[in-house]
């Protein structure tokens, strides 16, 4: 796995790159989550949320960056679907997988029972963003509803944290420019209880999914 202090130099790096390479950047992280199994080092997210940020300065449009978003993870979600329908037997062979088989297991498991429904509500968690799409052409669920599913997913996925990360940097701004660093301080407060919220969450939805051990 990627050492957390490379990650954290590349998401930095995104907020200080032109706008076309910020455009290149997120596309190519987002598509390859899945495609390329980014996901486990990096979650999309991340540069998605930080690319709203920049969107907020006016260096990128944020219409454009949701479009590309959605586009660029339909498109590897695609691949990954692909990838896993040809050589995904081979894949859970693969040390990257075999060191988390039993959640592995589970999402084939959840996959089996709620098809669809559970390629939509994948998109939300880092981990199965990065293996639903190679478990789904695995369990050879045909592409239509896939698609369907996970277009829906990622409309909703990537629409939702472009725009997370505009408002919140156009929030940071105007704070910056009408108000105290009281106010400031304020708004770090609220944004690290509503993340905080946010991942607590999402941790015992992963916990419901996992089941009694």
């Amino acid at each position: 796995m990627l050492d957390a202090s490379i990650a954290t130099f590349i998401v930095d790096k995104i907020q200080s790159l032109p706008s076309g390479l910020v455009y290149t950047v997120v596309a190519f992280l987002v598509f390859g989550e899945a495609a390329l199994f980014i996901g486990f080092v990096l979650p999309g997210e991340t540069s998605v949320i930080i690319a709203g940020v920049v969107a907020s300065q006016g260096r990128v449009n944020i219409v454009a960056l949701c479009v590309l978003v959605v586009v660029a993870a339909i498109l590897g979600d695609s691949v990954g679907y692909f990838v896993g329908q040809r050589w995904g037997a081979r894949l859970l062979e693969m040390k990257l997988f075999q060191r988390r088989r039993e959640d592995v297991d589970r999402a084939i498991e959840g996959l089996r029972r709620r098809g669809p429904f559970y390629v939509f509500l994948g998109r939300f968690t880092a981990f199965l963003r990065a293996v639903m799409p190679g478990l789904a052409g695995l369990s050879r669920m045909q592409y239509g509803r896939f698609l369907i599913a996970n277009a829906s997913g990622a409309i909703a996925w990537g629409v939702a944290f472009s725009l997370l990360g505009y408002f919140a940097g156009t929030a940071l701004t105007k704070i910056e420019k009408y108000a105290s660093w009281a106010g400031i301080a304020v708004l770090v407060v609220l944004v690290a209880v509503i993340v905080t919220i946010y991942f607590v969450r999402r941790g015992r939805d992963l916990e419901r999914e996992r089941g009694p051990r």
